[in-house]
């Protein structure tokens, strides 16, 4: 039986991370996650200065191509070596982790709906939207507490990347979602569709 594909986008501090442990927390070992951000592209011979002034939030600045592939290694039942990102040093580190194909594969990240051959990937795709105010808010407390940043950074890292790049990149693709969720995990209506969608598709193995 071939694995179910599902997409996960929304903008920053959206809520997808919170769907998406819920969705991991109930099938468990039947529920592979991938995270685009693991695919951002390593930045040679830059400085840790160069690399914190670098725009994250562009398509250029991931190897879409490379999950791409990965992608499809796992749709065929075979492993791959998934590449491990640090936040902390703006950087891809030289370690791999070994993901193995299962029935359903989660891949979250804001901008998988933006190319068009991984968008095509997604056999559900879902877009969560959340309050601008409450994202920006999210992201601080996250940015700060988990990746040691500091706030100035934050707010600067927001106001001339992640805002512009979520009006010319994020929102544009909240059009080609299957399903709309409003507050991430915490809608329990939308999350209960999406279980029994994913249910429906392991018990026909």
């Amino acid at each position: 039986m071939s694995a179910i594909i599902i997409g996960i986008a929304g903008g920053t501090g959206s809520g997808k991370t919170t769907l998406t442990r819920h969705l991991k927390d109930h099938f468990g070992p039947d529920v592979t996650v991938v995270g685009h951000d693991s695919y951002y592209k390593r930045q040679e011979g830059k400085t840790y200065e160069e690399r914190a002034l670098q725009n994250y939030d562009h398509p250029d600045a991931f190897d879409t191509d490379l999950l791409i592939r990965h992608l499809r290694e796992l749709r065929e039942g075979r492993s791959i070596q998934c590449p491990v990102y640090s936040y902390v040093d703006h950087n891809r580190t030289d370690q791999t982790v070994e993901i193995f194909p299962t029935k359903v594969l989660i891949v979250e990240g804001i901008l998988i709906f933006q190319d068009p051959v991984l968008r095509e990937m997604f056999d559900i795709k879902i877009f969560v939207e959340t309050d601008a105010d409450e994202r920006i808010l999210r992201r601080a407390l996250r940015d700060v507490e988990e990746r040691g940043r500091t706030l100035r950074s934050v707010v600067t890292q927001y106001l001339t990347t992640v805002k512009p790049m979520h009006e010319q990149y994020v929102e544009p693709s909240r059009k080609y979602a299957d399903i709309i969720v409003l507050e991430g995990g915490h809608n329990l209506v939308a999350l209960e569709m999406i279980m029994q969608r994913i249910q429906n598709h392991i018990d026909r193995d």
